[in-house]
């Protein structure tokens, strides 16, 4: 028989004969792992949500012509506050969001490797009317297939077909939201209203669900022509580009480079939701901060048992020790307990855990507004179970050190004489 096998047997006569302290803090370090568990697949569930569902709306690249506050003219800088009279020719607003040669500009994007493509957009403000129901809202005419292309509208349909809206004179598609609040549906009509009061009646051909509440409850699409024939535009008439690539890692260098190219504002998808990005970081931070709080304070429990099995075992030590048993190998029998119950803690609470998370992800809960949820939404991948075993045997190895050392420089001689 080794030094280590007799260490292990020893270290588990110890902890059978204190079994309440060895169940309290192998409990500790249960809560804590299944509390980590729980809390890091819940945020990272919402991450993982949130993260595909404004990839999935939102374009790698948004390109668009920014409207620059006018700088002064010349005279006003050198005359400063003088009072002065300027003439001026102002490009009429509605023009001012145009984008030049956007067709152009389309076909070379399109053309690029990195590009998985990109579709023309047209938006403006409008007002919905049905009934006695009137909601401000914007419209936004796109190439429908290419749009389904690069965001799935057609699979996120709850009603209606894609396709009809290409098929159909003045067709348009709505968001849940949208059609919830003005009580329509498929087949519906409806008025839309320009701000310059320009006034149309479309065919509601289909609803769309994206997931995001400032979408669905706002915004309808329709075919670039609608949109231009609404506005009473030319067929040149684009405000927007939207560009997703094939890795999307490399949208901050391509916008970059289109907007060196083009002369428009280009912005990436990780410019345009840096808020959120943050969010993410914070979130983890807090889970991670309270998880270990929760395993350092199981830490503490192991050390205090420890600490008194040492003082209550003083003389079982001087004796191994006198026997032939080295400071290392008494360390070991003490360190052995610590592992014990950091292993024994940890597999427990993997396992309360996952059941936490499972029962977490049925409980019905009701979401509409900035995201709409019909049940938390949970991560259950292996690497947090793998990072929570990880934390546990670490924490409970760092709490056994200490005491596993003391007991090792315990010299048997003087134990044994009493002192």
């Amino acid at each position: 028989m080794t030094q280590y096998t007799l260490a292990s047997q020893i270290a588990f006569v110890h902890l059978m004969s204190r079994k309440k302290q060895t169940f309290i803090a192998a409990l500790g370090v249960t809560f804590g792992i299944s509390v980590f568990i729980a809390m890091i697949g819940m945020m990272n569930g919402i991450n993982n949500l949130l993260e595909d569902l404004t990839l999935s709306a939102t374009p790698h690249i948004h390109m668009y012509r920014d409207i620059q506050r006018r700088e002064p003219s010349v005279m006003q800088r050198l005359l400063g506050n003088t009072p002065l009279i300027e003439v001026h020719h102002e490009r009429p607003k509605n023009e001012q969001k145009k984008l030049r040669n956007a067709l152009t500009m389309l076909d070379y994007i399109r053309k690029d490797p990195d590009v998985y493509g990109a579709s023309p957009l047209l938006t403006a403000q409008v007002f919905y009317q049905y009934g006695q129901h009137e909601i401000g809202g914007t419209i936004a005419g796109v190439d429908i297939l290419e749009e389904h292309k690069l965001f799935g509208i057609g699979d996120k349909l709850i009603g209606g077909n894609l396709y009809d809206v290409l098929t159909t004179d003045n067709g348009i598609i709505i968001g849940s939201g949208l059609a919830e609040t003005m009580q329509v549906n498929v087949g519906d009509k409806i008025n839309v209203t320009t701000v310059t009061g320009t006034r149309v009646l479309l065919r509601i051909v289909g609803i769309v669900q994206m997931g995001i509440g400032a979408i669905d409850n706002s915004r309808s699409y329709s075919t670039l022509h609608t949109a231009q024939r609404l506005l009473q535009k030319d067929k040149s008439f684009i405000t927007d580009i939207n560009i997703k690539l094939r890795d999307l890692y490399k949208a901050k260098d391509k916008s970059q480079l289109y907007s060196n190219l083009f002369g428009y504002k280009a912005e990436d998808w990780e410019t345009a939701n840096a808020s959120i990005l943050v969010s993410f970081t914070l979130r983890n931070t807090i889970t991670y901060s309270v998880s270990v709080a929760l395993l350092i304070v199981a830490g503490f429990g192991i050390y205090n048992i420890l600490n008194m099995t040492i003082y209550e075992k003083m003389r079982d030590i001087a004796i191994l020790k006198a026997t032939g048993f080295s400071g290392g190998d008494v360390k070991a029998i003490f360190m052995i307990q610590a592992l014990s119950l950091g292993l024994g803690g940890a597999t427990a609470g993997l396992l309360f855990g996952l059941l936490m998370s499972y029962g977490i992800s049925k409980i019905p809960f009701e979401a509409k507004g900035v995201i709409n949820l019909t049940s938390l939404p949970m991560s259950f991948s292996p690497l947090y179970y793998a990072i929570g075993l990880v934390f546990g045997l670490l924490t409970t190895a760092a709490a056994g050190y200490l005491p596993s050392r003391k007991a090792g420089k315990i010299d048997p001689v003087e134990i044994i004489r009493g002192k």
